[in-house]
C-alpha cells in the first residue's frame, strides 16, 4: 500500500475497500477485541467459527462464516485459538496455502512445548506464510485504547512480505511493530508475556534479604540488648523506630549499588586495556538492573521521609520531650542552646532534604515518558552527574547523623557497630574509587579505551 493511499485511509477510515479483508478464527475475548479494533481502523473483518449464528458479542459490522468460507474471503488469517485446538486447521491446509497466517497464541508456562506455537502451526500448514504477532497485547488494552505499557507488538516470520503486511496492520491499529527476525524468534516472543518482572527479580530479592538482615540486626541491638542489660522494654520499636532506621540504610546502600558496577567496569577496562572484551556475566546482569535498584532505593527513601514527618506524633517522642521539660523545671534551670549541636542538626536535615530532592529528580528521569524527551547527553548528565551528587549528599547526611557513634564505646553493643556505620561501607567505597577515577592520570586512559583505543589489540574481534 503506497503512501498516498495510507493518507487517504487516515482521513477516511470508513473506506473499507481501501483495506484488505482480515479473517479471524476464534470469537473469544481477544478475537472479538482485535476484530472491533480492526473495524474501527477501516478493515473489513470476517470471523471463521463453528457456529455461523451472529451473537451480540460479535462486532456488529463483522461477518460470521464457516472456517473454510471465511478463509477464502481473506488473504490474512489471524488464529485467535489456543494450540491444543489447532487440529481443525489440517483440513484447511489447501485453502490456506499462500495466505498469511498470524499466530497470536500464548502458553501457560515457559517453554511448554519443544517448539513454538508458530513453528508448530507452520508444520501443520506447510504452504502458509506463518507470522507471529499480537501475543504481547491484551484484549483489555485493545478495548481501552492500547496503553503505553502494551503498545509494542513483536513480529517475526520467515516471509518478509507477509511480515510487512502484518506490521502494516499493527501500525494501522495505533500500535508499534518491532521486527524480531525469523520464525525462530517465536519461542522467545511467546515466553515474553509469561515473565513476571524479569529485571526486578534480583533487585527485589536483594532488597528483601538486606531488609531482613538489618531488621534482625536492629532487633538484636535495640530491643533484645536493652531488655537483657538495661531492663527496658522497647519492643514497640518494631513498629516505627526500626523501620525508620532500615529505610534510610537500605536507600543509601541500594543507591550505592547502582553506581558500584560502573566503577567496577571502569577498573576492569583499565586492567584489560580494551573495551572489546565482555564483562563477567554477573557484572552484565548487575548493570542491566541498575534502574530497578535505583527505583527501589527511591521507594525506601520516600518511606523514610514519611516516617520522619510522622515521628513527632509518636507517644514515645512526646513522652521523651515532656520528660526533658519536666526535668528542667524540677532542677530550676534551662539547658543553654548548644550551637554546635544546632549546626549538626540543621546540616543533617538540609543534606537529607537536598539528597531526597535530587533522588526524586533522578528517579523521575528514569521513567520512559521523561527519558524519551531528553537526548542522550542530558540523560547521562542527570543519571551520572546528578546521581553521584545525590549519593554524596545522602552519604554526608548519614555521616553527620551517625558519625558521632564511630568513637563512642557505648555504640558497640555486643561489640557490633551501629547500623548507620554499616550503611556507609558501600557508598564510601564507591565514592573513594570514583574520586580516584576522575584524576586526569586515570581518567584520560579510561576515556581513550572507551573511545576504542586498545593497549593490546589482540583482543579485538
Amino acid at each position: 500500500m503506497n503512501t498516498n493511499s495510507s493518507n487517504i485511509m487516515a482521513l477516511a477510515p470508513n473506506t473499507s475497500n481501501k483495506r484488505e479483508t482480515v479473517c479471524i478464527f476464534g470469537t473469544g475475548d481477544f478475537g472479538r477485541a482485535l476484530g472491533h479494533k480492526m473495524i474501527q481502523s477501516g478493515y473489513p473483518v470476517v470471523y471463521g467459527s463453528r457456529s455461523t449464528q451472529m451473537s451480540n458479542l460479535i462486532p456488529k459490522d463483522a461477518e460470521v462464516l464457516s472456517h473454510a468460507e471465511a478463509a477464502q474471503k481473506a488473504a490474512i488469517i489471524i488464529i485467535a485459538i489456543q494450540r491444543q485446538h489447532y487440529h481443525f486447521l489440517t483440513p484447511l491446509a489447501e485453502i490456506l496455502r499462500g495466505k498469511v497466517v498470524v499466530d497470536i497464541s500464548n502458553n501457560l508456562k515457559l517453554n511448554q512445548y519443544p517448539e513454538s506455537n508458530a513453528e508448530y502451526l507452520a508444520q501443520l500448514l506447510p504452504g502458509a506464510k506463518v507470522v507471529k504477532a499480537f501475543n504481547t497485547v491484551s484484549a483489555w488494552a485493545l478495548q481501552s485504547g492500547a496503553l503505553d505499557a502494551s503498545r509494542q507488538v513483536f513480529v517475526c516470520g520467515d516471509d518478509a512480505e507477509a511480515k510487512q503486511m502484518v506490521m502494516n496492520i499493527v501500525r494501522a491499529l495505533g500500535l508499534t511493530p518491532l521486527d524480531q527476525g525469523s520464525l525462530l524468534a517465536a519461542q522467545e516472543i511467546e515466553n515474553y508475556p509469561l515473565q513476571l518482572f524479569p529485571m526486578w527479580k534480583f533487585p527485589i530479592f536483594l532488597s528483601l534479604g538486606l531488609t531482613a538482615f538489618f531488621f534482625f540486626y536492629c532487633l538484636a541491638l535495640d530491643v533484645i540488648y536493652t531488655y537483657i542489660y538495661e531492663k527496658n522494654n522497647f519492643s514497640f520499636f518494631i513498629a516505627f523506630t526500626i523501620p525508620n532506621r532500615i529505610c534510610p540504610v537500605m536507600a543509601l546502600i541500594l543507591l550505592a549499588l547502582v553506581y558500584l558496577p560502573g566503577v567496577l567496569a571502569a577498573i576492569i577496562q583499565l586492567y584489560r586495556g580494551t573495551k572489546y572484551r565482555r564483562f563477567p556475566d554477573w557484572l552484565d546482569k548487575w548493570m542491566l538492573c541498575r534502574k530497578q535498584l535505583g527505583l527501589i532505593a527511591l521507594a525506601f527513601a520516600s518511606l523514610h521521609a514519611v516516617f520522619s514527618l510522622a515521628s513527632p506524633m509518636r507517644a514515645f517522642v512526646k513522652w521523651r520531650t515532656g520528660k526533658g521539660i519536666i526535668s528542667q523545671a524540677l532542677n530550676n534551670r534551662t539547658e543553654p542552646l548548644d550551637t554546635t549541636n544546632a549546626w549538626l542538626s540543621d546540616s543533617y536535615l538540609a543534606l537529607g532534604i537536598l539528597g531526597f530532592f535530587f533522588f526524586v529528580l533522578v528517579g523521575i528521569t528514569s521513567l520512559p515518558s521523561v527519558s524519551n524527551n531528553v537526548n542522550w547527553r542530558e540523560f547521562r548528565f542527570v543519571q551520572s552527574k546528578l546521581g553521584y551528587l545525590t549519593l554524596i549528599l545522602c552519604t554526608a547526611h548519614t555521616l553527620v547523623y551517625g558519625g558521632k557513634w564511630f568513637l563512642s564505646p557505648s555504640a558497640y553493643r555486643w561489640y557490633l557497630p551501629n547500623i548507620y556505620m554499616l550503611s556507609l561501607v558501600v557508598p564510601c567505597t564507591v565514592l573513594v574509587i570514583k574520586f580516584v577515577l576522575v584524576f586526569p592520570c586515570v581518567d584520560k586512559p579510561l576515556t581513550q579505551i572507551r573511545q576504542g583505543w586498545e593497549r593490546n589489540p589482540k583482543y579485538s574481534e
